[in-house]
């Protein structure tokens, strides 16, 4: 079987050819000993892997990529596979796949660590794994990346639209004009912008556009059944609350959204509620925006919610026959480029969002700036449907640039 494991890695290796990288592949390493890459189902992360192996790999035999799901993991340990590799193979990288679907995997990959000091093990999983909480804190052993969903600026990089490199928040807000001369003159921005916003976060629409809602609608399905379900034990019966919680705020703006207001929808009490919005987070479902809050205010949480990109949210309201609302596209959007940027994002009272002490309101090509006009220098209307802004106005597709 450890044969059929070697011809199935060698095939993949050969097969994998993509001339464009993911936002992290060029300051991802395996330079620790211990790396995992952690992100929502179908970002690309076993892409990622295998352009790593094929590209930075100098001696490819001393190498093994593998995908922990396999039958073979149900009756084999994964400590005794290693082993069998490092000895009969000279296996000196491990590449472990899907690794939050074998059973107490944090502690057999400690075991490993600690067993083969010569090897490197590079693991990926899906967002539910909480390695920070786990009982086995594998971060302070290595190093853990993050991988998130596609930006506009990868979109167009990988459709061979454009190249255009990324650009700093504070690049966005000191040097618009600049940045705006640069992208603008972009054939058809604004239709491809437009074609993003519901078909370019997941790299599946690079495979075939027409089924690319279904996929999503998939990797629902899976995130609940399977890793909601396998990571946080619970009863099958509790699922279908997911489904119905991912619906509720597809169909409710995000302004009238709260905790009370869904446990009264789908019939939960709001500790329950609060919960498996956490699960829905941790796995890329949901995306939660708190009030920058400072002092005596840190005890008042209060939040709004979205669902976690403009796709899975076209994909659900595609499912359920409902109509799909702009301004909620545009937030989400927004939202996810600062967030993915690794930038704190919170929603503001005097806006809709601030960021660096920055206020953001945002709308489309009509929107008016009166209610930030008080905010004078440190507030900005954020357009959709617009190339080019002007003093306190920036585009909202240049923030799809951020990474």
């Amino acid at each position: 079987m450890i044969h059929r494991f070697m011809e199935t890695y060698r095939r993949l290796i050969e097969s994998t050819r993509h001339l464009q990288h993911r936002y992290i592949y060029h300051r991802f390493n395996t330079e620790n000993r211990l790396t995992g890459l952690i992100g929502p189902r179908g970002t690309g992360k076993t892409t990622l892997l295998l352009q790593y192996i094929n590209e930075k790999i100098e001696n490819k035999s001393q190498c093994i990529y593998v995908s922990v799901d396999h039958l073979y993991f149900s009756t084999h340990l994964l400590m005794d596979f290693v082993d069998d590799l490092y000895e009969e193979f000279g296996v000196r990288y491990f590449f472990l796949d899907e690794i939050h679907k074998y059973p107490n995997w944090n502690q057999e990959i400690k075991n490993i660590y600690d067993a083969y000091p010569d090897i490197k093990i590079i693991f990926s999983g899906s967002s539910s794994m909480d390695l920070i909480k786990g009982t086995h804190d594998l971060s302070r052993r290595g190093v853990i990346y993050h991988m998130s969903g596609m930006s506009f600026r990868e979109y167009l990089l990988f459709n061979g639209i454009a190249d255009t490199g990324f650009f700093t928040f504070d690049q966005i807000i000191e040097k618009k004009e600049q940045i705006q001369s640069q992208l603008g003159g972009i054939p058809k921005l604004k239709g491809h912008f437009k074609q993003y916003l519901g078909c370019g976060y997941y790299p599946y629409f690079l495979e075939d556009t027409k089924t690319y809602h279904q996929k999503i609608i998939r990797v629902i399905q899976k995130t609940i059944y399977e890793d909601i379900a396998d990571f946080y034990k619970l009863k099958t019966e509790n699922l279908s609350s997911f489904k119905r919680i991912l619906s509720y705020l597809a169909t409710t703006p995000p302004g009238e959204l709260n905790k009370n207001s869904i446990a009264k929808h789908i019939g939960l009490d709001g500790k329950t509620i609060h919960n498996y919005l956490e699960m829905l987070e941790e796995t890329g479902m949901v995306e939660r925006i708190s009030k920058n809050r400072a002092g005596s205010n840190l005890l008042k949480h209060t939040e709004k919610i979205y669902l976690d990109n403009p796709d899975l949210y076209h994909a659900i309201i595609s499912e359920i026959g409902y109509a799909s609302k702009t301004g909620t596209i545009r937030e989400i959007f927004f939202i996810k480029m600062l967030k993915n940027a690794g930038k704190n994002i919170y929603y503001s009272p005097a806006g809709d969002f601030e960021v660096n002490k920055h206020v953001f309101e945002i709308g489309g090509r009509s929107k008016t700036g009166k209610q930030i006009k008080h905010l004078q220098n440190k507030a900005y209307l954020v357009k959709d449907d617009i190339l080019y802004g002007s003093r306190r106005e920036i585009p909202l597709y240049l923030f799809g640039f951020l990474y």
